[in-house]
């Protein structure tokens, strides 16, 4: 079966299990706009020794130049204003149709692109391999009340288009063939999770979404939801490294424009365990040759 018809497939199955959500025509509708800002310091980037994992050389391009591979969970502006938050209004019964294609990762200098996405029960999600070496893509779902469960582990193969050449330089990358994966989130689980097996610094998270009224917050921190029709509404700020639930009840009015910003919580104490150790437990030496690594895609700080 080809990708197309897959995706058809997983399109036609979504519908035929889709929740009380019901597309109609929408007039006059309001629109919310918004800011998300971070209350407190940034957190230090979850750190990850790239000796300890396969691919040092290549993975090393978004390292911060001594070994390190820094995973910036909080992306915030010099107005602690922050982005990849998904705006998720809830209680939506009727409205716009929702998108045709199903989410798509990237996965791109050894990183998953975007961080934050959004996913449907029962469709599915796109993982494009962007890179000359191989991942092994493990998806969860997951919540505080009912734990974690394993949705699917599959290999990513090298993306044979991508030739490495000098791994010192930059790439033009073309895309690989696309894997596509459908699932079904139980136990009213939430939150999708996928994490490359090789490397573990690589992570995509999601929330699960029964309507399309959302948006992601951009580089200034703004967002903004279209179309909605006239209502009164709960409105969600989700981050997968804020753990607090922040929600506002928001009340749309025919073409006018709401407002609601949110102020999140920084995480206090040792938010994650993976910190950088000065002096490192492993150094270029374990490998037992010569190494180059040199930063070049991104000059992480933490």
């Amino acid at each position: 079966m080809n990708y197309l018809l897959l995706l058809v497939c997983l399109l036609i199955i979504g519908g035929q299990n889709a929740s009380a959500y019901e597309v109609m025509k929408v007039e006059a509708g309001g629109t919310i706009r918004g800011a998300v800002s971070l209350n407190g310091p940034v957190p230090s980037p979850k750190a990850y020794n790239l000796i300890t994992f396969p691919d040092p050389e290549y993975c090393g391009r978004i390292s911060d130049g001594k070994g390190w591979r820094l995973l910036k969970d909080f992306v915030v502006n010099e107005r602690d204003h922050m982005q990849g938050v998904v705006m998720v209004l809830e209680g939506v019964a009727s409205g716009k149709p929702f998108a045709l294609s199903i989410p798509k990762v990237k996965a791109r200098d050894c990183q998953f692109l975007p961080f934050t996405t959004v996913v449907r029960s029962e469709h599915g999600i796109e993982i494009v391999n962007m890179d000359p070496v191989m991942h092994d893509i493990q998806a969860y779902e997951t919540s505080i009340t009912h734990g974690t469960r394993v949705l699917f582990n599959s290999p990513l193969p090298f993306n044979s288009q991508h030739h490495r050449g000098n791994m010192h330089a930059t790439h033009e990358h073309v895309p690989g063939k696309s894997m596509v994966h459908q699932f079904q989130l139980t136990k009213g689980r939430t939150t999708f999770v996928m994490q490359c097996g090789f490397h573990a610094y690589m992570e995509s998270w999601a929330i699960a979404v029964d309507n399309p009224y959302y948006a992601f917050t951009n580089e200034a921190g703004n967002f903004e939801i279209t179309d909605i029709p006239p209502g009164t509404y709960r409105l969600r700020a989700w981050h997968p490294s804020v753990k607090q639930k922040y929600t506002k009840m928001v009340t749309v009015e025919s073409q006018q424009v709401s407002h609601a910003d949110f102020s999140l919580d920084s995480p206090v104490g040792r938010w994650t365990a993976h910190t950088r150790q000065k002096p490192p437990r492993f150094t270029p030496a374990a490998l037992g040759r010569p190494i180059n690594i040199q930063p070049l895609v991104e000059h992480q700080r933490p």
